[in-house]
């Protein structure tokens, strides 16, 4: 049909490792009648997909361009570093990146991290992605060190993984192009931060305020005259604190002479 409207939706991107299925429930019991897709994108991507409108919002991981994006970080992620579960590593309960400097240490084209000097020996060469360092790991290739998601996310019988305490650590954040915040973004950025549905920060608040402003008398308007009153020119009479009457100018009634006595 010409002129209808296209039924409302919302588009959210994450990247692997984050975990977006408690707000996506929290969503569908709110916004029923919104169908809010998934969109899984490589974090490498996630900055291309929002900046072309493929998906509304995303959890992806920071840095973003702060000039074109907003963020709310979310939560930081420990460090770990994916092992076979015979390796020398698994004895300790946790490594520092001195511990590791013997390592082969993969670094896939994918990393997640910006490291300044990448710790371990160097590999031959770099890994396409995280899933091929963590085939190579399985091989004894090398080592990899990964936010502690995508080691349970690329989780294998054959593998374990050790906290690594002083290496860097990745942070996941909703983000969305700042000029193309929506009612639904920010239906999303509430439900995120915890709202509840009748939190006064939602713009659903927000509108049943409006609502109920409209609903109450404008202020200088005019008071409904008290039942039985009686008026004098359209203002009611009154009697003074020694009980004369007065009229509604304000000055004393006029009273008759007493009569003599005869």
């Amino acid at each position: 049909m010409t002129g209808s409207q296209e039924t409302p939706s919302f588009r959210l991107a994450y990247v692997p490792g984050a975990t977006p299925a408690k707000w996506v429930r929290i969503w569908n019991e709110r916004l029923p009648e919104v169908p809010l897709t998934l969109v899984q994108v490589p974090s490498t991507e996630a900055s291309h997909v929002l900046r072309a409108g493929e998906a509304d919002a995303g959890l992806v991981r920071l840095p973003v361009d702060r000039t074109f994006f907003s963020a709310i970080p979310l939560y930081t992620e420990a460090t770990v570093v994916v092992v076979p579960k015979d390796h020398l590593v698994t004895a300790a309960d946790e490594v520092t990146l001195a511990d590791l400097a013997d390592e082969v240490l993969l670094h896939p084209l994918d990393d997640v991290f910006e490291w300044d000097s990448p710790p371990g020996e160097p590999a031959f060469e770099r890994p396409a992605t995280t899933s091929d360092a963590i085939e190579l790991v399985a091989a004894n290739v090398g080592l990899l060190i990964v936010p502690q998601s995508l080691a349970r996310l690329h989780h294998r019988k054959d593998l374990t993984y050790r906290p690594v305490v002083d290496a860097p650590q990745s942070s996941v954040a909703l983000s969305w192009p700042e000029e193309a915040t929506t009612d639904l973004v920010e239906d999303f950025i509430g439900i995120v931060r915890g709202r509840t549905v009748n939190s006064t920060r939602g713009r659903t608040a927000a509108k049943t305020d409006t609502e109920q402003k409209r609903k109450q008398p404008e202020q200088g308007g005019t008071r409904q005259k008290p039942a039985g009153a009686k008026t004098t020119g359209g203002k009611p009479a009154g009697r003074t604190a020694r009980g004369r009457t007065v009229s509604a100018a304000g000055r004393p009634a006029k009273r008759g002479k007493p009569r003599r006595k005869s």
